[in-house]
């Protein structure tokens, strides 16, 4: 059995929440478990709470959960750049599995609801590494 730790942005929540449900749903599915949730302000601070993870006893991977939506200027770009070097640097430095939910950046409010549906992809895809490492 695979046990995932799972890292939620709160900013943009009433997306992320229906992503952690999904990512709980098709943990269930697959018979893995989420052993811990951590809760960070936005998708930028998921790179260090997926590195405390990692590096706990007992967790096989880590699920990062966000929705980065459009703004007046490129910072959404500039977010989702970071979140995912950081949370490919905290994949290999720890040789943990760490999967990338995070939607966005360049969409809208209403495209970001449309797909929460990353949060059970990323849970899958964190599965499937695991199991074929």
């Amino acid at each position: 059995m695979v046990t995932l730790g799972l890292v939620v942005a709160r900013f943009n929540r009433e997306v992320t929440e229906a992503m952690e449900e999904a990512a709980h749903e098709a943990a269930a599915d697959r018979g893995a478990t989420v052993e811990e949730t951590l809760y960070v302000p936005g998708a930028y601070d998921t790179p260090l709470a997926a590195d405390r993870l990692a590096r706990r006893e007992g967790i096989d991977a880590v699920v990062a959960l966000g929705a980065i939506v459009t703004g007046a200027t490129d910072h959404d770009r500039t977010i989702a750049d970071a979140a995912a070097r950081g949370l490919t640097e905290v994949s290999l430095d720890r040789d943990v599995p760490v999967t990338f939910g995070i939607s966005g950046p360049g969409m809208t409010a209403d495209e970001a609801r449309a797909r929460t549906d990353y949060g059970a992809r990323a849970v899958e895809s964190a599965i499937d590494l695991m199991e074929e490492l």
